[in-house]
């Protein structure tokens, strides 16, 4: 008999394998459960681009039309519009379809609040306990709303992002962008984006039907077809999107990948240089945004890893938070709406090279020089944790130990991180050193150490 596989529930949401862990019953209970936690209203209902995603739609509005809400179905949206529009049209929520950067046979769901916003922790728990007493609301027949549809859910942002960003400057350089949306969301906005700030875009896998050409994560070595399309079309910069558009990274003009870390690096160091204000990042974030805020004397606050606990304290920070975000190219814009952007973060890369009158490749060398290394290892939470438990007894008194997330060790020239994923059923382990080798060398020591704990247990 096959072996199921674990449906992932965490800050992050609910993700599973489609057809295994994650079935249309169980979304339709999750929808159930939402409509009951949140008391009726509008629900915005949107998807990524999976081909599964209008199955599991169609049974979230399902489940909450039985809980006596009204759902407003917006069809394929990048997950930045979707949050953008959740808040600016007055919804009770919203419960978007997307794994966002997992492989295609995943997909999850995503539940957000009123302000357009994740569910935070306290609200999760209050959510899934409804969830798993299975104490649903239910409409009585007179009480059943009709469905209502969005044609144009990402409107609202665009207008947002171009009346944000200095589009007279961006457009008198008249860029060559080359994109490529991965069959993804983003290609709903993309487009139309590149076109208001007047640049020539050369797409590739533009069409939102969700088969993707590579594996959606946009890594190294996901993303060689866009490195050749750069140097082919002679373009300034390349850009390449996750599945729900909320992760960007970057090609340089030479058809090279920068890394996911310096898209939200590039973004600290242009916002930072125009306005005064503080830095939110996550733990598993390059040092080379302590380097960039330091030179601004701007504060850096460094939270748990998830999108909801950087904007908590986004919303929270003093000084202000001017940029915030995630290193896996996530970068959080709080004048545009205060969540992951992809869009955002190529109008900011934009100005930044409009501004500067640079190559994307110049205005990468003055960032701070690190290198850093994310690996997984198969693992459980509690494996993680019992871990982390061993690893700290090894590391006591070497280095400065913080426990906010899993584990993180900062030492003078290199820093670990080893957590337990939000996403997937996996141990993070992450290293990063002012030099590859030091990197390499670190990650090497760190991963032997684990699997021969994980031999004995």
């Amino acid at each position: 008999m096959k072996k199921r596989s674990t449906l992932k529930i965490s800050i992050s949401g609910v993700r599973g394998i489609i057809g295994d862990s994650l079935t249309p019953q169980l979304a339709a209970a999750f929808a159930q459960a939402f409509g009951t936690y949140i008391g009726g209203g509008p629900i915005i209902v949107g998807q990524d681009a999976r081909p599964s995603g209008t199955m599991i739609k169609q049974a979230i509005i399902s489940g909450l039309l039985a809980s006596g809400c009204q759902p407003v179905d917006v069809g394929i949206c990048p997950i930045p519009s979707f949050l953008f529009l959740t808040k600016e049209s007055k919804a009770s929520g919203g419960i978007s379809v997307t794994a966002s950067h997992n492989p295609r046979e995943w997909n999850g769901l995503k539940f957000i609040s009123r302000d357009g916003l994740y569910l935070t922790p306290h609200q999760t728990e209050e959510f899934l306990d409804i969830y798993h007493q299975g104490e649903f609301s239910f409409a009585e027949a007179e009480r059943y709303k009709t469905l209502k549809t969005e044609s144009q859910p990402a409107e609202p942002h665009l207008r947002k992002l171009l009346g944000y960003f200095d589009v007279d400057l961006i457009r008198r350089r008249k860029f060559k962008v080359a994109i490529d949306c991965g069959n993804g969301a983003g290609a709903i906005l993309a487009p139309r984006l590149l076109e208001g700030l007047g640049c020539e875009a050369v797409f590739i896998h533009a069409i939102p039907d969700g088969s993707f050409a590579h594996q959606p994560e946009p890594l190294p070595e996901n993303i060689r077809e866009i490195c050749r399309t750069v140097v082919k079309n002679k373009a300034d910069i390349g850009f390449v999107q996750d599945a729900d558009a909320d992760r960007l990274a970057i090609v340089n003009n030479k058809g090279e990948p920068i890394g996911e870390e310096l898209t939200l690096a590039l973004a600290a160091q242009y916002v930072l240089g125009k306005k005064k204000g503080s830095v939110v990042c996550n733990l598993s974030t390059t040092r080379a945004i302590d380097d960039i805020a330091a030179a601004r004397k701007a504060t850096v606050f460094r939270t748990k890893i998830g999108e909801i606990h950087v904007v908590e304290k986004v919303l929270s920070a003093e000084p202000e938070a001017a940029i915030a975000g995630e290193g896996n190219g996530g970068v959080i814009l709080p004048d545009v709406h205060p969540c992951r952007d992809s869009f955002a973060a190529m109008g900011l890369t934009l100005e930044y090279l409009a501004s500067s009158g640079s190559s994307i490749s110049t205005l990468q060398k003055r960032i701070p020089k690190y290198f850093m290394i994310k690996d997984k290892i198969e693992g459980s939470a509690e494996q993680a944790y019992r871990l982390i438990s061993l690893l700290r007894k090894k590391v006591e008194g070497q280095g400065k130990v913080n426990l906010l997330d899993g584990m993180k060790v900062d030492f003078p020239d290199h820093w670990i991180h080893v957590r337990p994923s939000n996403t997937e059923p996996v141990i993070r382990v992450i290293a990063e050193a002012k030099t590859e080798e030091k990197a390499k060398a670190v990650i090497r020591r760190l991963k032997k150490v684990i699997a021969d704990y994980l031999k004995k247990i």
